[in-house]
């Protein structure tokens, strides 16, 4: 297991688990210009680490996240334009990321905090857990993704009603509207998260980041699209070792052991020359888990904060 300095996102990796903590529990873990780069670089190296199976998203001090520091803002220096391109970097980092992500949500999750929650994959809450799309009360319209992802997980009308009120839900609520997977005292929580994680740090990483990004891609295309790119999503898993893997574990009775490798050489690689030898042979190489040997990516744009003055 590997960690970094305290700083204010800690990193740490373990058996295929990425664990990246929001680390300013004195001001609820609200994003200011550090976190908001040092959230950046992490989210942009982990797609080209296939060790990296899997991301877990939480924060420090019992809150996640209290949205947009107000009393230090991000970027003071920028245009404003460029200050929302650099912060929306984070949104699609987060987005694009062909891995797995599991947000871990204690406390407070409101505004851009919120909305870095539901960017993730799954969402595992805390009974003590609670929700706003705040950016009403502070004279903002909805920002960090959550005119994206909003009506995508719970429809238009009721997104509508998170935004426009900008009221603060409890869990039971966000549990009602699908804006979580499950709510459970804190300690299944955290037993739960580390089940989830450790279960997709052992799946195939190219079947499984293939079928984040059809489901993610699902409501922009027609069917006859879906079918299609269904198709080249198993084109790409049929080029690694792991449909292999798994038919001859499933036949043998044992556990099977993805790798994500692929089984098709590389140019050259086995082809004959004119004078009927083969090229250079070597092992095969290991796909990131974009599926085609390359990272997958698609878009969102992105910012929010809490009644205790974090956060916009």
């Amino acid at each position: 297991m590997s960690g970094e300095p305290e700083t204010a996102v800690t990193v740490h990796r373990a058996g295929g688990v990425v664990t990246v903590t929001l680390n300013r529990p004195e001001r609820r873990n609200a994003l200011d210009t550090a976190m908001l780069e040092q959230l950046r670089q992490v989210l942009t190296e982990v797609p080209d680490r296939p060790e990296d199976r899997v991301l877990v998203l939480t924060g420090a001090g019992g809150h996640f996240c209290a949205g947009a520091d107000l009393r230090s803002r991000s970027y003071p220096d920028l245009h404003p334009l460029e200050r929302t391109r650099r912060i929306n970097e984070v949104v699609l980092a987060l987005h694009r990321l062909p891995q797995p992500t599991i947000a871990l949500v204690r406390g407070v999750a409101v505004g851009a905090g919120m909305n870095l929650a539901l960017g993730c994959d799954l969402v595992v809450a805390t009974a003590d857990a609670r929700f706003s799309q705040i950016y009403a009360r502070r004279g903002l319209s909805v920002d960090f993704g959550g005119s994206w992802l909003l009506p995508r997980l719970i429809g238009l009308h009721r997104a509508k009603e998170l935004a426009l009120l900008a009221e603060v839900i409890d869990v039971g609520r966000a549990a009602e509207l699908g804006l979580v997977n499950r709510v459970l005292p804190a300690a299944e929580a955290e037993r739960l998260v580390a089940d989830w994680a450790a279960r997709l740090a052992a799946g195939p990483p190219v079947a499984l980041a293939r079928s984040k990004r059809l489901l993610n891609d699902g409501g922009l295309r027609s069917m006859d699209e879906a079918l299609d790119a269904e198709a080249m999503a198993q084109v790409a898993n049929l080029a690694t070792a792991d449909v292999g893997e798994a038919v001859e574990a499933f036949l043998t009775g044992r556990d099977p052991v993805f790798t994500g490798r692929s089984v098709v050489p590389p140019p050259g690689v086995g082809q004959r020359g004119s004078d009927g030898t083969t090229g250079r042979s070597g092992p095969s190489g290991t796909t990131r888990p974009g599926g085609d040997g390359g990272t997958d990516r698609s878009g969102t744009t992105g910012n929010g904060g809490d009644d205790d003055g974090d956060g916009r």
